[in-house]
Protein backbone atom coordinates (compact mmCIF):
# COMPACT_ATOMS: atom_id res chain seq x y z
CA UNK A 1 0.00 0.00 0.00
CA UNK A 2 1.20 3.08 -1.23
CA UNK A 3 -0.32 7.24 -0.75
CA UNK A 4 1.83 8.83 -2.85
CA UNK A 5 4.81 8.97 -0.97
CA UNK A 6 4.19 6.63 1.97
CA UNK A 7 5.62 3.52 1.19
CA UNK A 8 4.09 0.30 3.55
CA UNK A 9 6.01 -2.49 2.64
CA UNK A 10 9.03 -3.89 0.84
CA UNK A 11 7.65 -4.43 -2.04
CA UNK A 12 6.72 -0.47 -2.29
CA UNK A 13 10.36 0.58 -1.86
CA UNK A 14 11.31 0.87 -5.62
CA UNK A 15 8.17 2.96 -6.16
CA UNK A 16 9.09 7.14 -6.48
CA UNK A 17 6.88 9.90 -5.76
CA UNK A 18 6.89 13.70 -5.02
CA UNK A 19 6.51 13.20 -1.66
CA UNK A 20 8.88 15.52 0.97
CA UNK A 21 10.74 13.73 3.79
CA UNK A 22 11.01 15.48 6.79
CA UNK A 23 12.36 14.75 10.44
CA UNK A 24 11.90 16.83 13.98
CA UNK A 25 14.42 16.70 16.55
CA UNK A 26 16.16 19.01 18.79
CA UNK A 27 18.42 20.18 16.64
CA UNK A 28 16.07 20.67 13.93
CA UNK A 29 12.51 21.47 16.25
CA UNK A 30 10.44 22.94 12.85
CA UNK A 31 11.75 20.63 10.27
CA UNK A 32 12.44 22.74 7.72
CA UNK A 33 14.89 21.93 4.84
CA UNK A 34 17.94 22.82 5.24
CA UNK A 35 17.79 23.65 8.96
CA UNK A 36 18.95 21.23 10.73
CA UNK A 37 22.36 21.61 13.22
CA UNK A 38 21.83 25.37 13.07
CA UNK A 39 21.63 25.86 17.04
CA UNK A 40 24.20 28.53 18.07
CA UNK A 41 26.38 27.20 20.43
CA UNK A 42 25.69 29.60 23.37
CA UNK A 43 22.03 28.32 23.27
CA UNK A 44 22.52 24.63 23.03
CA UNK A 45 21.74 22.16 25.76
CA UNK A 46 25.19 20.44 24.90
CA UNK A 47 27.20 23.99 24.40
CA UNK A 48 29.85 22.30 27.10
CA UNK A 49 30.39 19.25 25.29
CA UNK A 50 30.42 21.21 22.10
CA UNK A 51 32.30 23.61 23.22
CA UNK A 52 35.73 23.10 21.23
CA UNK A 53 33.94 22.16 18.03
CA UNK A 54 31.32 25.11 17.93
CA UNK A 55 27.77 25.29 15.76
CA UNK A 56 27.07 22.22 13.75
CA UNK A 57 28.83 19.72 16.03
CA UNK A 58 26.02 18.40 18.16
CA UNK A 59 24.71 21.13 20.44
CA UNK A 60 21.45 20.98 21.01
CA UNK A 61 20.77 17.31 20.63
CA UNK A 62 17.94 16.95 24.05
CA UNK A 63 15.57 19.04 25.28
CA UNK A 64 14.91 19.58 29.05
CA UNK A 65 11.25 19.82 30.44
CA UNK A 66 10.46 21.33 33.52
CA UNK A 67 8.29 20.02 36.54
CA UNK A 68 4.20 21.61 35.04
CA UNK A 69 5.81 22.27 31.77
CA UNK A 70 4.25 21.41 28.38
CA UNK A 71 6.37 21.28 25.80
CA UNK A 72 5.56 21.18 22.14
CA UNK A 73 7.60 18.68 20.50
CA UNK A 74 6.44 19.09 16.67
CA UNK A 75 4.04 21.51 15.14
CA UNK A 76 3.67 20.76 11.29
CA UNK A 77 1.45 22.22 8.67
CA UNK A 78 0.10 19.35 6.29
CA UNK A 79 -0.88 17.52 4.55
CA UNK A 80 1.40 14.43 5.46
CA UNK A 81 1.98 11.45 7.49
CA UNK A 82 4.03 10.42 11.00
CA UNK A 83 5.88 7.33 9.63
CA UNK A 84 8.26 6.94 12.45
CA UNK A 85 8.72 8.32 16.07
CA UNK A 86 11.89 7.63 18.07
CA UNK A 87 12.20 8.44 21.65
CA UNK A 88 14.35 8.02 24.84
CA UNK A 89 13.75 9.29 28.43
CA UNK A 90 14.82 10.27 31.64
CA UNK A 91 12.60 9.62 34.62
CA UNK A 92 9.67 8.19 35.44
CA UNK A 93 7.98 6.99 32.49
CA UNK A 94 4.54 7.49 33.94
CA UNK A 95 5.45 11.22 34.66
CA UNK A 96 5.17 12.65 30.88
CA UNK A 97 2.11 12.49 29.06
CA UNK A 98 2.28 12.38 25.39
CA UNK A 99 -0.32 14.52 23.49
CA UNK A 100 -1.15 14.50 19.28
CA UNK A 101 -3.74 16.72 17.89
CA UNK A 102 -5.04 16.28 14.64
CA UNK A 103 -5.87 19.16 11.91
CA UNK A 104 -6.55 22.28 14.72
CA UNK A 105 -8.52 19.87 17.38
CA UNK A 106 -8.66 21.28 20.83
CA UNK A 107 -9.32 17.72 21.90
CA UNK A 108 -5.98 15.46 21.66
CA UNK A 109 -6.61 12.35 19.88
CA UNK A 110 -3.33 10.46 21.55
CA UNK A 111 -3.07 10.59 25.15
CA UNK A 112 -1.20 8.86 27.53
CA UNK A 113 2.02 8.30 29.48
CA UNK A 114 4.81 7.98 27.49
CA UNK A 115 5.98 4.22 28.71
CA UNK A 116 2.97 2.86 28.41
CA UNK A 117 2.24 4.31 25.09
CA UNK A 118 5.53 2.54 23.98
CA UNK A 119 4.13 -0.69 25.68
CA UNK A 120 6.71 -0.10 28.68
CA UNK A 121 4.66 0.72 31.81
CA UNK A 122 6.49 -0.42 34.21
CA UNK A 123 9.63 1.75 34.28
CA UNK A 124 11.76 -1.07 33.36
CA UNK A 125 13.37 -2.39 30.06
CA UNK A 126 11.76 -5.29 28.57
CA UNK A 127 12.99 -6.09 24.67
CA UNK A 128 10.03 -5.42 21.98
CA UNK A 129 10.38 -6.57 18.40
CA UNK A 130 7.05 -5.83 17.03
CA UNK A 131 6.03 -4.17 13.50
CA UNK A 132 4.26 -1.28 15.22
CA UNK A 133 6.29 -0.27 18.21
CA UNK A 134 10.04 -1.76 18.91
CA UNK A 135 11.87 -0.85 22.41
CA UNK A 136 15.33 -1.43 21.79
CA UNK A 137 18.62 -1.25 24.46
CA UNK A 138 18.27 0.73 26.64
CA UNK A 139 15.14 2.89 26.69
CA UNK A 140 15.30 3.31 22.77
CA UNK A 141 11.47 3.60 22.34
CA UNK A 142 10.09 3.59 18.96
CA UNK A 143 6.65 3.82 17.10
CA UNK A 144 6.32 2.86 13.61
CA UNK A 145 2.02 3.67 13.02
CA UNK A 146 1.41 5.26 9.94
CA UNK A 147 -0.13 9.08 11.43
CA UNK A 148 -1.81 11.03 8.39
CA UNK A 149 -3.14 14.25 9.25
CA UNK A 150 -4.76 16.76 6.45
CA UNK A 151 -4.02 20.43 7.62
CA UNK A 152 -2.02 20.40 11.16
CA UNK A 153 -0.23 17.80 13.45
CA UNK A 154 0.37 19.14 16.77
CA UNK A 155 2.51 17.14 19.21
CA UNK A 156 3.20 17.86 22.93
CA UNK A 157 5.27 16.38 26.26
CA UNK A 158 3.76 17.44 29.51
CA UNK A 159 6.09 16.87 32.59
CA UNK A 160 3.71 16.14 35.92
CA UNK A 161 6.40 14.86 38.21
CA UNK A 162 8.20 17.31 40.38
CA UNK A 163 12.07 16.67 39.03
CA UNK A 164 13.17 17.85 35.44
CA UNK A 165 13.42 15.31 32.55
CA UNK A 166 15.44 15.02 29.59
CA UNK A 167 14.37 13.76 26.50
CA UNK A 168 15.85 12.89 23.11
CA UNK A 169 13.43 12.43 20.01
CA UNK A 170 13.12 12.33 16.41
CA UNK A 171 9.66 12.37 14.18
CA UNK A 172 10.39 11.17 10.91
CA UNK A 173 7.50 12.14 8.49
CA UNK A 174 6.64 12.92 4.67
CA UNK A 175 4.48 16.10 3.13
CA UNK A 176 2.05 14.36 1.04
CA UNK A 177 -1.40 14.22 -0.60
CA UNK A 178 -3.56 11.84 1.50
CA UNK A 179 -6.80 10.27 0.39
CA UNK A 180 -10.21 10.96 1.56
CA UNK A 181 -10.65 7.62 3.13
CA UNK A 182 -7.35 7.49 5.39
CA UNK A 183 -8.18 7.76 9.33
CA UNK A 184 -7.00 9.61 12.16
CA UNK A 185 -4.80 7.85 14.49
CA UNK A 186 -5.73 7.51 18.09
CA UNK A 187 -4.55 5.69 21.70
CA UNK A 188 -5.91 6.22 24.94
CA UNK A 189 -4.73 4.80 28.52
CA UNK A 190 -6.73 3.97 31.17
CA UNK A 191 -5.62 2.16 34.56
CA UNK A 192 -7.75 0.76 37.61
CA UNK A 193 -6.08 0.07 40.54
CA UNK A 194 -7.92 -2.33 42.01
CA UNK A 195 -10.01 -3.55 39.63
CA UNK A 196 -13.22 -3.86 41.74
CA UNK A 197 -14.85 -7.53 42.50
CA UNK A 198 -16.89 -9.06 39.69
CA UNK A 199 -16.20 -6.06 36.98
CA UNK A 200 -15.22 -6.15 34.31
CA UNK A 201 -11.85 -3.71 32.93
CA UNK A 202 -13.02 -1.15 30.02
CA UNK A 203 -10.18 -0.62 28.09
CA UNK A 204 -12.26 1.77 25.37
CA UNK A 205 -15.32 3.48 25.55
CA UNK A 206 -17.25 6.20 24.22
CA UNK A 207 -15.62 6.19 20.60
CA UNK A 208 -17.92 8.28 18.33
CA UNK A 209 -17.06 7.98 14.61
CA UNK A 210 -16.30 5.67 11.21
CA UNK A 211 -13.02 3.32 11.73
CA UNK A 212 -11.53 0.26 13.15
CA UNK A 213 -9.68 -0.92 16.14
CA UNK A 214 -5.49 -1.87 15.09
CA UNK A 215 -3.89 -2.61 18.85
CA UNK A 216 -3.83 -3.17 22.49
CA UNK A 217 -1.20 -2.76 25.16
CA UNK A 218 -2.02 -4.00 28.66
CA UNK A 219 -0.07 -3.82 31.48
CA UNK A 220 -1.05 -6.24 34.44
CA UNK A 221 -0.20 -6.33 37.82
CA UNK A 222 -1.32 -9.52 39.49
CA UNK A 223 -2.58 -9.48 43.11
CA UNK A 224 -3.48 -13.01 43.90
CA UNK A 225 -1.68 -16.52 43.64
CA UNK A 226 -2.19 -18.39 40.58
CA UNK A 227 -3.59 -17.70 36.99
CA UNK A 228 -4.82 -14.53 36.00
CA UNK A 229 -5.12 -14.89 32.57
CA UNK A 230 -9.00 -17.12 32.03
CA UNK A 231 -11.01 -13.81 31.04
CA UNK A 232 -12.31 -12.60 27.54
CA UNK A 233 -11.93 -9.99 25.80
CA UNK A 234 -15.23 -8.21 23.99
CA UNK A 235 -15.90 -5.87 21.14
CA UNK A 236 -19.67 -3.98 21.59
CA UNK A 237 -19.73 -2.88 17.80
CA UNK A 238 -22.16 -0.12 16.61
CA UNK A 239 -24.61 -0.34 19.06
CA UNK A 240 -24.36 -3.51 20.61
CA UNK A 241 -25.42 -3.57 24.45
CA UNK A 242 -25.30 -6.60 26.60
CA UNK A 243 -23.52 -8.79 24.46
CA UNK A 244 -20.59 -8.00 21.94
CA UNK A 245 -20.03 -8.61 18.45
CA UNK A 246 -16.50 -10.34 18.90
CA UNK A 247 -16.22 -12.57 21.91
CA UNK A 248 -12.55 -14.05 22.69
CA UNK A 249 -12.22 -17.22 24.94
CA UNK A 250 -9.61 -16.13 27.17
CA UNK A 251 -6.72 -13.53 27.82
CA UNK A 252 -3.74 -15.17 26.41
CA UNK A 253 -5.57 -16.49 23.64
CA UNK A 254 -5.73 -12.69 22.60
CA UNK A 255 -2.63 -12.03 22.90
CA UNK A 256 -1.96 -15.03 20.63
CA UNK A 257 -0.14 -17.41 23.31
CA UNK A 258 -1.66 -20.58 24.68
CA UNK A 259 -1.94 -22.40 28.41
CA UNK A 260 -0.81 -19.34 30.53
CA UNK A 261 1.84 -18.67 28.45
CA UNK A 262 3.86 -21.53 30.37
CA UNK A 263 7.22 -23.45 28.93
CA UNK A 264 5.46 -26.60 28.05
CA UNK A 265 8.65 -28.73 28.69
CA UNK A 266 9.08 -27.87 32.52
CA UNK A 267 5.69 -26.44 33.37
CA UNK A 268 7.66 -24.23 36.42
CA UNK A 269 7.47 -20.45 34.43
CA UNK A 270 6.40 -18.21 31.90
CA UNK A 271 7.96 -17.95 28.80
CA UNK A 272 8.12 -14.10 27.39
CA UNK A 273 8.12 -13.89 23.48
CA UNK A 274 7.71 -11.10 20.81
CA UNK A 275 6.85 -11.28 17.54
CA UNK A 276 5.17 -9.07 14.87
CA UNK A 277 2.03 -8.76 15.40
CA UNK A 278 1.63 -10.09 19.29
CA UNK A 279 3.63 -11.07 22.58
CA UNK A 280 4.29 -11.22 25.97
CA UNK A 281 7.25 -9.23 26.01
CA UNK A 282 7.44 -8.61 29.83
CA UNK A 283 7.79 -10.84 32.85
CA UNK A 284 8.80 -9.33 35.82
CA UNK A 285 8.89 -12.16 38.52
CA UNK A 286 8.74 -11.63 42.57
CA UNK A 287 11.78 -11.84 44.78
CA UNK A 288 12.16 -12.56 48.69
CA UNK A 289 11.37 -9.14 49.90
CA UNK A 290 9.66 -6.04 47.99
CA UNK A 291 8.24 -6.91 44.52
CA UNK A 292 6.22 -8.98 45.63
CA UNK A 293 3.62 -9.32 42.66
CA UNK A 294 4.06 -10.65 39.00
CA UNK A 295 3.81 -8.00 36.34
CA UNK A 296 3.37 -8.24 33.04
CA UNK A 297 3.39 -6.20 29.51
CA UNK A 298 1.54 -7.69 26.62
CA UNK A 299 0.39 -6.47 23.04
CA UNK A 300 -1.61 -7.59 20.40
CA UNK A 301 -1.85 -5.52 17.26
CA UNK A 302 -4.55 -5.79 14.74
CA UNK A 303 -2.93 -4.95 11.52
CA UNK A 304 -3.74 -8.05 9.44
CA UNK A 305 -6.92 -8.20 10.65
CA UNK A 306 -8.29 -4.60 11.99
CA UNK A 307 -11.85 -4.49 13.77
CA UNK A 308 -14.00 -2.08 12.10
CA UNK A 309 -16.85 0.10 13.17
CA UNK A 310 -19.34 2.32 11.66
CA UNK A 311 -20.28 4.76 14.36
CA UNK A 312 -19.32 3.25 17.51
CA UNK A 313 -17.35 1.27 19.91
CA UNK A 314 -16.83 -0.40 22.83
CA UNK A 315 -14.20 -2.71 24.63
CA UNK A 316 -13.76 -4.75 27.72
CA UNK A 317 -11.67 -7.25 29.27
CA UNK A 318 -12.39 -10.08 31.95
CA UNK A 319 -9.86 -10.60 35.22
CA UNK A 320 -10.41 -14.42 35.91
CA UNK A 321 -7.94 -16.75 37.76
CA UNK A 322 -9.34 -19.90 39.62
CA UNK A 323 -10.81 -20.55 43.02
CA UNK A 324 -11.83 -23.83 45.22
CA UNK A 325 -14.05 -26.37 43.39
CA UNK A 326 -13.25 -25.47 39.96
CA UNK A 327 -14.65 -22.11 39.97
CA UNK A 328 -13.85 -18.82 37.70
CA UNK A 329 -12.29 -16.21 40.59
CA UNK A 330 -13.02 -12.69 39.49
CA UNK A 331 -9.38 -10.95 40.20
CA UNK A 332 -8.78 -7.41 41.59
CA UNK A 333 -5.44 -6.46 39.72
CA UNK A 334 -3.92 -3.78 38.49
CA UNK A 335 -5.04 -3.25 35.19
CA UNK A 336 -3.65 -0.22 32.69
CA UNK A 337 -3.94 -0.32 29.10
CA UNK A 338 -3.35 1.49 25.86
CA UNK A 339 -5.89 1.47 22.92
CA UNK A 340 -5.04 1.99 19.15
CA UNK A 341 -6.95 2.48 16.58
CA UNK A 342 -8.12 4.73 13.41
CA UNK A 343 -11.47 6.56 13.24
CA UNK A 344 -12.90 9.71 11.51
CA UNK A 345 -12.83 13.22 13.27
CA UNK A 346 -13.93 14.86 15.06
CA UNK A 347 -12.45 13.07 18.83
CA UNK A 348 -14.95 12.58 21.34
CA UNK A 349 -13.46 13.44 24.53
CA UNK A 350 -11.31 11.16 26.41
CA UNK A 351 -11.99 10.65 30.39
CA UNK A 352 -9.67 12.69 32.56
CA UNK A 353 -6.47 11.44 33.18
CA UNK A 354 -5.94 10.31 36.97
CA UNK A 355 -3.39 12.60 39.06
CA UNK A 356 0.26 11.07 39.33
CA UNK A 357 -0.31 9.35 42.63
CA UNK A 358 -2.75 6.95 40.69
CA UNK A 359 -0.82 6.85 37.69
CA UNK A 360 2.13 5.87 39.96
CA UNK A 361 3.91 2.37 39.45
CA UNK A 362 4.49 1.34 43.04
Amino acid sequence: MEFNGIVNGMSDLTRLSNGKSRSISPENPTGAPGAGGMCELEKGNARAAARDLGKGWKVNPFIHIQPGETFEIANIDGPGVIQHIWMTPTGLWRDVILRFYWDGQEVPSVESPVGDFFASTWNRYAQLSSLAVCVNPGSAFNCYWQMPFRSHCRITLENIGPDPVTYYYQIDYTLTHVPEDCGYFHAQFRRTNPLPYKEVYTLLDGVQGKGHYVGTYMAWGVHNNGWWGEGEIKFYLDGDQDYPTICGTGTEDYFCGSYNFEDPATHDRYVPFTTPYAGLHQVITPDALYSSQFRFGLYRWHITDPIRFDHSLRVTIQALGWRSGGRYLPLQDDLASVSYWYQTLPTAPFPALPDRDYLEVI
